[in-house]
């Protein structure tokens, strides 16, 4: 009643895009507790509701309105091990299940708990919590994103000795190598990175399980597996032309300047440049516009990102009432840049020259309800084609990489995602899994926690019980 909703501003776009430096200034704290303030102590918080990791928001918001830093950030740990992580990405569900966004702007509970976890750092209060005593148990976790690192560090503080398996150069999987570094410089990993192997987490780079090492061996070495190498493989584009050189998955081109941004010696001949480029982004989710921000950093002549469903509307949609989180017409940092975004566009095929993509052809399509069901019809009349040297297909993705799972033996679903149980146990004896693995393509928020309830399912398979929290 005393408060507007205010977030922090974001850096003027004539300078950001000529650094990779995070787009958000920084926020007052006297403005934070302003902003915590207008936490109602609801009798029934929603916002728990919308959060998959179960974080105590109401106790924590309180906490920062009276000064109180310590405790709000023992209060953010209880239930979350990375909020710097989710304070930078996570798309916020729990503030769309907030009591006020009833019918006024809600809570800014991202930023208060971003702003928890810098006060915490600055203050020096994040430190290794090692285990007082070894259980002699060892487990191995395959794949290093916002899952497997979770359960790391909920297994090493347990007391088993735990290998961390990544497969490419550094650790963090898409974190380090599918999130930009204008949304989450890496530093953010580094110093999580230091605090586990402080604990006892052993990192394992450069080592691609189920090809360079062979899943049964680490059956036999280990007391258990875990599982989180994601849900990596791409949705591809099935049109005729797709094979001209110029086409290019988000994830084939994203971990590249990722990469060079990190010093890594990338070879002119295999660095994808949108340099002076007239490009096209196919998607127009988190993926799209990760790649709408960076070729507009490397200097694209022209950039339109595309997608297939209809344009959301600006206010929630009926059919999405409170609590849920409705699918809205979002603005990010990426589309303030600059870039057309056009809604309702199918792509028919490509076509170039000498192997080269030069034309996306496409058509207009609208969507009507059949038998209870949406139905994609394309509009005639509506056929163009656009000019295009560079197209970045950012179309979601289907599943998890198969050939550790095959190799191992694991179960899948029609979606070819990893089957579990409620403990995240495989169908194989030893081998848990957790993250997009299992759940297929999704949020930060339910990776960490899937990697905590994993974490808690191999503790009890070991030990026959545990005390590692459950959200």
């Amino acid at each position: 009643m005393e408060f507007a909703r205010e977030v922090p501003k974001r850096r003027p776009v004539k300078k950001r895009l000529h650094d990779w430096l995070e787009v958000y200034k920084d926020f007052p704290p006297s403005d934070l507790q302003k902003q915590a303030a207008r936490c109602m102590d609801c009798g029934i918080p929603f916002c728990h509701q919308g959060c998959p990791l179960g974080n105590i928001i109401p106790d924590w918001n309180d906490l920062v309105y009276r000064d109180l830093w310590s405790e709000a950030i023992d209060r953010l740990h209880a239930t979350n091990n990375f909020p710097e992580f989710t304070g930078r990405l996570c798309p916020a569900p729990c503030e769309s299940s907030c009591v006020l966004a009833i019918n006024d702007d809600a809570v800014t509970i991202k930023q208060i708990e971003l702003e928890i976890i810098e006060h915490a750092r600055k203050e020096g209060w994040i430190k290794p919590e090692p285990p007082e005593r070894l259980t002699g148990k060892r487990v191995a976790i395959i794949g290093s994103g916002p899952a497997g690192l979770a359960a790391a560090q909920q297994l090493a503080r347990a007391g088993h000795v735990v290998t961390l398996f990544e497969r490419d150069s550094r650790i963090g999987g898409l974190l380090r190598y599918g999130i930009p570094d204008f949304k989450m410089e890496k530093w953010t990993i580094d110093r999580r990175m230091e605090q586990m192997e402080a604990e006892g987490v052993e990192f394992r780079p450069n080592s691609n399980v189920g090809k360079d090492i062979d899943a049964g061996d680490l059956r036999k070495e280990y007391d258990a597996l875990c599982l989180t190498g994601g849900a990596t493989h791409p949705r591809d584009l099935q049109v005729p032309g797709r094979e001209l050189t110029g086409t290019y998955f988000a994830m084939e081109f994203l971990p590249l300047q990722n990469k060079r941004n990190a010093g890594d010696e990338i070879p002119e001949e295999q660095f994808i440049s949108a340099k002076g480029k007239r490009v096209i982004i196919l998607g127009g989710g988190d993926t799209g516009a990760d790649c709408l921000g960076t070729v507009h950093r490397q200097g694209a002549k022209s950039v339109v990102q595309m997608e297939i469903m209809p344009e959301p509307p600006e206010h929630r949609p009926t059919d999405a009432p409170w609590p849920t989180y409705p699918n809205i017409y979002r603005v990010s940092a990426a589309h303030e840049e600059g870039g057309d975004r056009e809604f309702s566009v199918q792509t028919t095929h490509l076509s170039g020259e000498n192997g080269v993509l030069q034309k996306l052809h496409g058509n207009h399509v609208e969507f009507a309800r059949e038998d209870g069901r949406m139905v994609m019809k394309e509009i005639p009349g509506t056929e163009f084609e656009e000019r295009v040297d560079l197209l970045l297909l950012a179309m979601g993705f289907l599943g998890p990489e198969r050939y550790m799972l095959d190799q191992l033996g694991v179960e899948v679903n029609d979606r070819g995602n990893v089957v579990c149980d409620r403990d995240k146990a495989t169908s194989v004896s030893g081998v848990f899994t957790a993250g997009d693995m299992t759940r297929g393509q999704s949020l930060i928020v339910w990776a960490i926690q899937e990697g905590r309830t994993a974490a808690r399912g191999i503790d009890r398979y070991l030990m026959g019980e545990t005390a590692l929290p459950g959200n």
